[in-house]
């Protein structure tokens, strides 16, 4: 799969990831299905005027899009990937809630992914010039992931039980706040920038480690957490097609 030029082209590959995934009853396309969303919100955000910018959060968006485009191929085809994307693909063999599955692929493109598409973007320039479209840039990922938890309830009541857990880990998978990856993606960003090119690869095999770590919570929750997901699993739907049919639409 060729990297994608244009966010038209970012919607194409993913809609290809999303077709493969139904016929492969893949659980890689529920991933897919959201992203899919969260581009084309941010495309009209563009087409709408929304950002400072629009060209430069094109380039930001497509940037951002074919680490997950190359991810995806990497792991197709059983080549080298980031230990947060490896996580996150190995996790879709298994039968995790959709919850799960939709945060651990977060996890490796907001929290890693997201800044070092915001520190490419900016290269040779303040990288503090993006900083207001790239916190318009996840407003729109939250907003989406309300909607996404609103209809993961319709297909699966117990999932309103999710909200109602009072946890203070901050890696948890209840608990995975879109501000803080936001704000972590921004922090990643700025370290980028400010990172000699001999180190560059290293820095971010670093931060690939720590986001790692929270890939793992989100996949292995406390114990109250994990009873209420065993519960929200019992009552998911078995088919993966169904599901990323759902999430499509």
């Amino acid at each position: 799969m060729l990297p994608a030029k244009t966010i038209t082209e970012v919607i194409s590959r993913l809609d290809d990831i999303i077709n493969h995934s139904f016929v492969a009853k893949s659980r890689a396309g529920y991933f897919a299905c959201l992203y899919r969303k969260m581009t084309v919100a941010v495309q009209n955000g563009i087409n709408d005027g929304l950002f400072a910018d629009g060209p430069r959060m094109e380039k930001l968006d497509v940037i951002f899009a074919n680490r997950y485009i190359n991810a995806y191929c990497c792991n197709s085809n059983k080549t080298s990937l980031t230990s947060s994307w490896k996580s996150a693909f190995n996790a879709t063999l298994q039968p995790y809630t959709v919850i799960q599955h939709l945060l651990m692929g977060m996890n490796a493109h907001i929290n890693l992914d997201l800044g070092i598409a915001a520190a490419e973007t900016a290269k040779g320039s303040n990288i503090q010039l993006i900083k207001k479209d790239f916190d318009l840039i996840n407003n729109i990922i939250g907003s989406l992931i309300n909607i996404v938890q609103k209809d993961l309830e319709e297909i699966c009541a117990p999932m309103k039980l999710v909200k109602y857990v009072d946890n203070e880990s901050k890696e948890s998978v209840i608990n995975f706040s879109i501000t803080a990856a936001r704000n972590t993606a921004w922090a990643n960003a700025v370290g980028l920038s400010a990172v000699p090119p001999e180190i560059y690869d290293q820095y971010i095999n670093s931060l690939d480690e720590k986001i790692n770590v929270v890939a793992r919570n989100i996949i292995n929750p406390n114990f109250s957490q994990n009873l209420i997901l065993r519960t929200v699993r019992i009552f998911e739907p078995n088919d993966v097609g169904e599901i990323i049919k759902f999430l499509k639409d």
